[in-house]
């Protein structure tokens, strides 16, 4: 093959993957800003870092939005996600149990998953939570970048999922937050549609401060 051609698959490469990164880039906000609150039967927060017990910021962000929606009456279960690392004494789940409960969500509607590591564990370990109880429509509580993955891996799970992202999380304070969990967000769609996992380097509880 000549230099020639070699150039040209080269630069028709780099095309591609601009555009292809363009558009999913596009979608990763355009899927974000759309709040598609409904009625369903299960509100599911997505974890993140806890410290001892206490959400982090990111985690009050999703949590105080989730909770707005159980109040709103849009689902009788609200779910929460997220194990720990091997230093914690406490799982993401547990620590949003605490604070849902204490701002008025009963504990009788609270389903949780505490074993996932990270998204795609989450979103499997939600869906067996409430296929096993007959529920199959879910609105999804995450960040606005991490909307398009979840979304994507619930409806692979069989779930009938919607979306509905805290409009007040830190990962959003400062453009360069913005870029950072954008691009962390095209990594992980690019892992996902490759192989079905999750990055080697993310962890719900280490993902955000």
């Amino acid at each position: 093959m000549r230099l020639r051609d070699i150039l040209g698959l080269a630069a028709a490469a780099l095309v591609w993957t601009a555009l292809v990164t363009g558009y999913a880039t596009f979608r990763i906000w355009q899927q974000g800003q759309a709040d598609e609150r409904r009625p369903a039967d299960a509100i599911v927060v997505l974890g993140a870092a806890q410290y001892d017990g206490v959400p982090s910021p990111v985690f009050r962000a999703r949590l105080d939005h989730a909770i707005e929606l159980y109040r709103a009456g849009l689902a009788p279960a609200f779910v929460v996600t997220g194990g720990k690392a091997r230093t914690d004494r406490t799982t993401e789940a547990d620590a949003a149990r605490t604070y849902a409960t204490k701002r008025g969500v009963p504990e009788a509607a609270i389903l949780v998953e505490d074993r996932s590591v990270n998204t795609v564990e989450s979103v499997e370990g939600v869906a067996a939570l409430l296929h096993a109880r007959g529920m199959r429509i879910a609105l999804f509580v995450s960040d606005r970048t991490h909307m398009l993955r979840v979304l994507r891996i619930a409806r692979d799970q069989g779930l009938d999922a919607w979306g509905s992202a805290t409009p007040t999380s830190p990962t959003e304070s400062t453009l360069a937050r913005r870029v950072e969990a954008t691009v962390h967000e095209l990594g992980g769609l690019a892992i996902y549609f490759v192989g079905g996992r999750a990055p080697a380097d993310e962890a719900e509880t280490s993902a955000a401060p």
